[in-house]
């Protein structure tokens, strides 16, 4: 058996998340399983980096799985790209250490949101930014952006009511920029809780439209409440940019 690593790119808009499920075939682990189990005849199980969820896209998943086949890692890559749907691509495949785990062996992710402000529809786009029509304060934003930097219990931005492990996370950047019609957020960290960075962004933006006080934050953090929290954008924005590892596997 061959361990693999997979570098994979998806439109998330019409699928119910990365992980497979039983209740729905439309995820993007359950389509790359059921096209690797057909290309080697046996049942295939592939890791993701990270749990995208529904409607959430990526730039570049990492995954691995182990395969019993005599094709290349060039071959596989075109095999997969030849019957997976055409929302979901494998940009590489290369034989990986036998020891590669493509999430715990992850030291960190690069999510970006991004914002549609422009008056003017973004036709060609549509899917990957959210819309937003009330003015931002990008400074304001900005501000309390430096306040989430750092290691913190991160409860207060998380969905999961059920947490039982460790709500303690590392963000390492924020950035948020205009470009054009677009207002861009970059997060980078450690690790991200279920819907962090949604939340997080909608925080910032309920800031920066003057519903908070940039200066907020630390309350909020302090809480552990998602009460306290702002809203959670919408899926279509967010994309998972890159996954980060500290060795070359």
């Amino acid at each position: 058996m061959t361990n693999l690593r997979f570098t994979i790119q998806y439109d998330g808009t019409r699928y119910d998340g990365w992980q497979r499920q039983d209740n729905t075939g439309s995820t993007i682990q359950g389509k790359l399983e059921h096209v690797l189990g057909e290309m080697v005849g046996h049942a295939v199980e592939i890791h993701g980096a990270g749990r995208t969820d529904a409607g959430v896209h990526a730039r570049a998943q990492i995954a691995h799985c182990k395969l019993n086949t005599a094709l290349s890692p060039r071959e596989i890559r075109d095999y997969c790209n030849r019957y997976l749907p055409e929302d979901i691509a494998v940009t590489a495949c290369d034989q990986a250490d036998e020891r590669f785990h493509a999430r715990l062996n992850a030291t960190g992710k690069r999510y970006v949101y991004r914002l549609w402000t422009d008056a003017v529809p973004n036709v060609f786009e549509r899917r990957f930014v959210c819309p937003w029509e009330r003015a931002l304060d990008l400074d304001a934003m900005r501000r309390a952006a430096a306040q989430v930097c750092g290691t913190h219990d991160f409860r207060a931005f998380s969905s999961n009511k059920r947490m039982k492990k460790s709500t303690m996370r590392t963000v390492t950047r924020l950035d948020i920029e205009r470009i054009g019609g677009e207002v861009r957020l970059t997060f980078e960290g450690d690790g991200f809780l279920y819907n962090m960075v949604r939340i997080l962004a909608g925080t910032l933006v309920e800031i920066g439209q003057g519903d908070r006080a940039p200066d907020s934050i630390p309350a909020i953090l302090d809480s552990c409440d998602r009460a306290q929290a702002g809203i959670t954008l919408p899926a279509r924005g967010l994309i998972l940019d890159e996954v980060f590892y500290s060795v070359d596997f």
